[in-house]
């Protein structure tokens, strides 16, 4: 079989193309005003080099730990790259269906990366024992791009021991409400590595903004690979911003408006099921992973209607039924599901593409789009 393009992401999907976007993870509406008034006013400050100190002792108070337990990064991507580079691994394990930049960062420093694929009968939920005892080097989503599957913080701590770096990846955990079965500020799990993202729930995605919670000779070896001034000032003003109390009640708050609207979104397409609908679940993230026969079919007409999805068959793990959809407010959803309906038809007649068609919202219609380039998730 044909090796998955560990570096396509949603953002090929949409780039120029004025597509209603539920392919990027992205939350809609942001950045909210009173942090792009934080951003700009940090502009003033660009003469001087970026000093990260208020940063990231901010971002350790948020997480309980000392600061010399976090580094600051230019995206969760960079975090992957440090670790890919600086880290004499023998044997790494990347635990999929997941986010495929961990794999492709492992692959572009040499390494051998073997993979452990979670298994659609079972959920794609983590089982810590497939998981080779060799391993010096794991990598997990939690919850996991793109299945949507938050794994118990108790089996992931299985996969912790003395020899061993473990990766969790918990860029989407701000947008699960509480927060639960979070692995970040625990400081008794030997070899624990956290990476956590901004740019997902507050709209930062441009600015580049992530960073590391680990144990200090760790995060002082990655800090070694990283370039003099890794993180911008407006960066830097954006995560100190992010972390304080007032940022972390309004991003619950959004965590439990998303619930809500999945639950929106899975209904609908549960409803579907005889069309040949599945979603994996359950979902606990801000986007849902379907199976359809024809997935690359239903894609494209989707796309004449002006919605944008993102394929599935990059990942590792998965194949050519499944696709993801982010989760939006329910009239995008309501409209996005209409969509869905004639696509459905027109995959079973075999076309009819290029009509112009307007759901619910009003707001989809037919276009060739160009397709774009590949930046994150």
């Amino acid at each position: 079989m044909d090796e998955p393009d560990l570096r396509h992401h949603g953002d090929a999907e949409v780039r120029g193309a004025g597509l209603t976007d539920l392919a990027v993870n992205v939350r809609t509406g942001t950045p909210p005003p009173w942090l792009r008034q934080r951003i700009a006013a940090s502009l003033e400050e660009l003469a001087a080099y970026p000093d990260g100190h208020t940063a990231r002792a901010a971002v350790a108070a948020r997480h309980g730990v000392a600061p010399e337990r976090v580094l600051l990064t230019s995206g969760a991507a960079e975090a992957f790259v440090l670790l890919a580079r600086a880290l004499p691994v023998r044997r790494p394990v990347v635990v999929h269906p997941q986010f495929t930049e961990p794999e492709a960062a492992l692959r572009d420093a040499g390494h051998r990366v073997e993979r452990v694929l979670l298994r659609e009968a079972d959920g794609f939920r983590l089982d810590a024992d497939a998981v080779p005892h060799e391993a010096d080097l794991v990598v997990v989503g939690n919850p996991t791009n793109p299945t949507s599957v938050l794994h118990p913080a108790r089996e992931l701590a299985r996969l912790a021991r003395p020899g061993r770096v473990l990766v969790v990846d918990e860029a989407f955990m701000d947008a699960v409400p509480g927060e639960r079965e979070a692995l970040a500020g625990r400081t008794d799990l030997p070899g624990l590595v956290v990476l956590r993202s901004l740019t997902k729930t507050w709209g930062l995605a441009g600015l580049r903004i992530g960073y590391v919670l680990a144990e200090p000779a760790l995060t002082s070896r990655l800090t070694s690979a990283q370039p003099l001034w890794p993180v911008s000032t407006p960066a830097l003003t954006a995560a100190e911003a992010c972390v304080s109390p007032p940022a972390l009640a309004e991003a619950e708050e959004a965590a439990v408006r998303v619930a809500a609207d999945r639950e929106v979104l899975v209904a609908g397409l549960e409803k579907r099921a005889e069309a040949g609908i599945r979603v994996a679940g359950p979902a606990e993230a801000p986007f849902v992973l379907m199976a359809v026969e024809g997935a690359a079919a239903v894609r494209e007409e989707l796309r004449t209607l002006g919605f944008a999805v993102r394929r599935g068959d990059t990942f590792p793990g998965l194949g050519p039924r499944w696709l993801r959809l982010a989760v939006r407010d329910a009239a995008t959803t309501e409209a996005f599901l209409e969509a869905l309906d004639v696509a459905l038809a027109r995959r079973r007649r075999g076309g009819l593409r290029g009509t112009v068609w307007e759901g619910a919202a009003g707001r989809a219609t037919a276009r060739r789009p160009t397709p774009g380039t590949a930046p994150p998730r």
